[in-house]
Order: structure tokens, then C-alpha cells, then sequence
């Protein structure tokens, strides 16, 4: 991206406070962008050719939007836990194995998308943050949901395409799960919790593409109860 261009885009962030700088080729973050760090809230460094995001992100305390989809990172920052502000992550297409502990410090958190990555742990770091309605974890390398789940507040987890083939029961007592998605892994019928059925405010699973017939489901002790919840949320939709 040429200095001219680069201009323009800093000039259009000056005013409203939004950085695209997508789809660019970029290595690197530029040196000058520091100077917007007062005033931006938005930044979209999407699909370009980044490998690590550089410790100084941390400078951009009051980013309320970070999109670092579409590049080539096998790891975030520590210093990412400096955004403190932060609503929507999205680090989604990347090459991501390793987050930080430090995400744990982002309350404000939202949305936030890590599809298509690397990631083989469940990021416990999200447990705790009260505002976190979705996380998207599908399409990773995931094979377990520990019961350390139990302190996740999101609305809707997508765990879809993974290699999950272990639930933890804890899941059933997430305070505020309504939509599960468990599409594509390797879970057995016998490991599904039928507490998540019973006991639990899910109203929507999915479980398609795992290892038995997705009409067995019907059988599951407690199936009646999640049917109910299932209803009710359909009939207030309409």
C-alpha cells in the first residue's frame, strides 16, 4: 500500500475513528499507525500476510472492533489483555495453536471468532466474562470440553467440525447457553450428558455428523424436556 494511500487512510480515522487496512499484502503493522492509537475504535487488518501481531497492539486501549481474520498467525499477543475495552474479536482463518491467559482481562468482550485455526484446548480464558454472548470455536483441532466450561456465560458456542469426542456434563449448567453446536465430531452417543437434555437451558443443539444416526437424539433421557424449550423459543419467534 502506497504513502499516499496510507494518508488517506489514516486521515479518514482521524475522523471517524475506524482503520481498514484490509486485503493488502501487509507484513507488517506500520510504524506510523501508533499516532491513531488515541482515537481508534475500530480496526480491520483482515487478509493480509501477517505471521505475529507485534506486543505494541496493546497501545490501542480503547479499540471497541479488532478483525486479524484471513492472515497467517499462529499465535496472539499477550499484551492483548491491554484491550480493555474490546466488544468483537475476530482472529478467525489464521494458523492460531496458542492464546493468551491475558484475554481473560477483555469483560467487555461480545462476539468473538477463532474459526479455522489451530486450537486444541478449550480457551478457559473466556470462562468469566459476563458480556460474552457468542464464541465461535469451529473448525479447530479441539477434542475435549472440560468441565471448567462451567464458568462460560455465551448464548451460543459453536464447536462445530472439531474432533471432539468428550463432554463434559458441566455444560448443562452454563447460566446463559441457549444454542450449542456440535456438528461434525467424533462424539459417540453414549457421550452425550443427558443432562445437557434435562437439566440445562439449551433450546437448540446441534448434533449432525457425529459418530451415530442423529435420530437416535429422540432417544435420550430427558429429550421430552429439551423438545419443550425447543417449542417455546419457535413459538415466540413467530
Amino acid at each position: 500500500m502506497g504513502n499516499t494511500k496510507i494518508k488517506q487512510h489514516y486521515e479518514t480515522a482521524k475522523k471517524t475513528g475506524i482503520l481498514n487496512i484490509s486485503n493488502r499484502k501487509m507484513m507488517e503493522i506500520p510504524a506510523n499507525m501508533k499516532m491513531l492509537a488515541p482515537m481508534l475504535r475500530t480496526l480491520d487488518l483482515s487478509q493480509n500476510l501477517f505471521k505475529e501481531i507485534p506486543d505494541e497492539i496493546g497501545i490501542y486501549v480503547i479499540l471497541k472492533q479488532l478483525n486479524l481474520s484471513h492472515n497467517k498467525l499462529s499465535a496472539l499477543p499477550e499484551a492483548m489483555g491491554a484491550l480493555v475495552k474490546l466488544e468483537i474479536l475476530n482472529a478467525s482463518c489464521n494458523q492460531i495453536s496458542r492464546l493468551p491467559d491475558s484475554l481473560s482481562k477483555l469483560t467487555h468482550l461480545k462476539q468473538v471468532n477463532l474459526s479455522d485455526n489451530q486450537i486444541a484446548e478449550f480457551p478457559l480464558m473466556f470462562c468469566g466474562l459476563k458480556h460474552l454472548d457468542v464464541l465461535d470455536i469451529s473448525k479447530n483441532k479441539l477434542t475435549c470440553v472440560p468441565d471448567g466450561v462451567v464458568g462460560l456465560h455465551v448464548i451460543e458456542l459453536n464447536l462445530n467440525q472439531n474432533q471432539i469426542s468428550v463432554l463434559s456434563d458441566k455444560m448443562a449448567d452454563c447460566p446463559r447457553l441457549k444454542t450449542l453446536r456440535l456438528e461434525e465430531n467424533c462424539l459417540q452417543f453414549t457421550a452425550i450428558p443427558t443432562k445437557i437434555f434435562k437439566e440445562s437451558n439449551i433450546s437448540n443443539i446441534s448434533l449432525e455428523g457425529n459418530l451415530f444416526e442423529n435420530k437416535k437424539i429422540a432417544d435420550i433421557d430427558g429429550y421430552e424436556a429439551y423438545m419443550e424449550r425447543y417449542t417455546a423459543v419457535k413459538k415466540k419467534m413467530f
